[in-house]
Formats: C-alpha cells, structure tokens, sequence
C-alpha cells in the first residue's frame, strides 16, 4: 500500500487545485459543485461528459479548466461529416522519403475538448474508444502513446435535440463521470451579466498550474488509501445496479474502478489522505447514472437513472469506521464490512 510519507504532496496538491478552481470558478459563476468534479475526473485520470441544453456554459467550462493548466490543448467541433482520421491522425505517402509518415489527429494533446460529441456519426465517435481507455492510438498498425496528462472533455446536447446521435454504451462507459451545469441562479445571472457583458473572461484566463505538477498530483491522488469496507461499499453500489428491476443494463466493473479512482481523488481535495464513504455516496450519481439503462416500463413511468441511483444509495448499507484514528493510518475498518450503521 502506497501512503504519504509527510504532508507535502497533500498540501502542495491542495494550493495548486485551489489556484485552478478559483481560475475556474471566475468564468463559471454560481456551480462550485461542477467545477469541483471537473477537478476531481482530472485528477482520478478519467474523462468528464458535460450534458446540458445549448446555452449554459458547457464549452465554457471546458476551455477554462483547459487554459487553468499550462499544457497543450486542442478543440474538436463534432459535425456529422467529420472522419475519424480527423480525430485518430493519418499516414500520408512522403514523396522525398519515399515512405509513409504519420501525421498526428486532434487528439494528440494533454487537454482534449471535444465540443458537441454527439452530433458525430457513431464510426467516428468510436475513434475515441481506443484514447479513452488506453491512452494511445493504433493506426495501420502502429501504436503511438498519448501525452501526460491527459483528458477528454466532451460536451453534448440532450439525444432529443435535433442532428444527435446516442452515444454508443461503450463509448459513455469510458467517460468517468457526466455532470450538467444547469441553469444559473438569478443572482449569479446578474454577476455573469456583468462579468460577460463586454468581454470574455477567457481572454484574460491565465494559467495558473503547469502540466508537470498536474502529473505529480495525480500520483500522489495514487496514493490515497481506501479500506477494505470503502473498498466492498463501493462494489456493493454497482452490484446493485446489475439486479435492479428498473435497469436492463448495470453498471461495469470499469464503473467500479472509476468510482474508486473519483472517491480517492475528492478524498484528497478535502486534504485527506484516505477516502470515506461519504466520498463514493457523493459521486455515486455522478459517475454511474450515465452508464445505466432504465427499462421501457421505467422510462413510461419517467424513472430516471439518477432517481435509481440515489434508491441504490439508500438501499444499501454503508460501513462504519470502528476506530477513526486507525484509517487515517490505514486501518480503521475492520476486516469484515459492517451490516449497516
């Protein structure tokens, strides 16, 4: 088991994400919670969908934590006639040299926006599936590693919307979490009015963290300790997923590790080295609503994936700590997960 040796890393990770959340949160008034979880999917090394109606600051949230960060990005508007070369790279013939040289795609970058995902065809959205999961891309036959860090943020319209296409499963289970934004509170509509009103605030965004200390963060994310009964409570949320009448489709076990992975990552932004329940509950829904399927009876009687989910967590007992001091050390939870509180 990996732990911190001092409180350095725990503290530098807390100074430099507080530094991006503020840089963020300066262009996205009023949604603390949704910059919060931006953070988190980048720091558990995953990838963040952003589903909203048109108009609510999806693209805007991407590209200010992209220009938060002092690493390479690269912006790729979806459009039904886009390729998948287009994202992936291609191989061109070099007359001089007589041989083939790859060019490198769109997805080449540390901080990938991929603007209005789903009005791409389903073969071009697929591009992706081999970055999202592995980091790399194969083409005719080489494999060619993907920059560190890296992440996709993706934004969709809901399928409803005219010129959409449904992400296939696959691709929403290799996206960590999905959030919306929603709409602004009155209050932080006036600020944005203000704010927004003559210039772009991400014409003055400056970055405020370099892509080697967001490398570093991430590893020391690696090392946050998860007990045994964390560890089965978060199992336990998923499994039950897969029985549940109201879904023809569970969760995967890539959900596990995500949930996993997020939970460490907010245990960390709270300045603990250890997750706690409270850390797989809160991003339960965020993380695993996207992946299910509601059955046809659920849907005729507008049972969401999110409402079943939030069943699933009251449904399910969570583990109490028998000695508090014990799992900051590592400890804490017994070998065997408590029935319930």
């Amino acid at each position: 088991m990996t732990t911190y040796d001092d409180r350095a890393s725990l503290t530098d990770l807390t100074a430099t994400v507080e530094r991006v959340r503020s840089s963020v949160e300066g262009v996205i008034e009023g949604k603390p919670e949704v910059v919060r979880l931006s953070l988190t999917v980048l720091l558990a090394e995953g990838h963040l969908l952003i589903e909203d109606v048109p108009g609510v600051g999806k693209t805007m949230l991407a590209k200010a934590l992209a220009r938060s960060i002092d690493c390479s990005v690269r912006r790729i508007q979806f459009t039904p006639d886009l390729l998948p070369s287009d994202i992936t790279g291609v191989s061109i013939w070099d007359q001089q040299r007589r041989d083939f040289e790859f060019k490198p795609g769109a997805i080449f970058a540390q901080i990938v926006i991929g603007d209005e995902i789903n009005r791409a065809s389903p073969k071009t959205q697929s591009a992706l599936l081999e970055s999202l999961e592995e980091r790399q891309v194969t083409i005719d036959g080489q494999t060619y590693e993907l920059p560190s860090p890296f992440m996709v943020v993706a934004t969709q319209n809901p399928v409803e919307m005219e010129g959409t296409y449904p992400l296939p499963e696959a691709q929403r289970d290799r996206f960590m979490a999905r959030v919306s934004i929603g709409y602004p509170s009155a209050d932080a509509e006036l600020q944005m009015l203000d704010i927004h009103g003559g210039v772009s605030p991400l014409d003055d965004l400056q970055p405020v963290a370099h892509a080697h200390e967001i490398v570093k963060l991430i590893e020391a994310v690696r090392g946050v300790h998860v007990a045994e009964a964390v560890r089965r409570y978060a199992v336990d949320l998923v499994a039950a997923t897969r029985t549940h009448p109201d879904l023809r489709l569970g969760a995967s076990p890539r959900a596990t590790l995500h949930l996993l992975r997020a939970a460490k990552a907010s245990a960390a932004l709270s300045g603990r080295e250890y997750a706690l329940p409270d850390d797989v509950q809160a991003l339960a829904v965020a993380v695993l609503a996207h992946r299910l399927l509601p059955t046809a009876q659920a849907q005729l009687g507008r049972r969401t994936a999110e409402q079943v989910v939030q069943e699933i967590l009251q449904s399910t007992p969570v583990p109490a700590a028998h000695q508090q001091s014990g799992l900051t050390m590592g400890r804490g939870y017994g070998q065997q997960p408590p029935r319930g509180l």
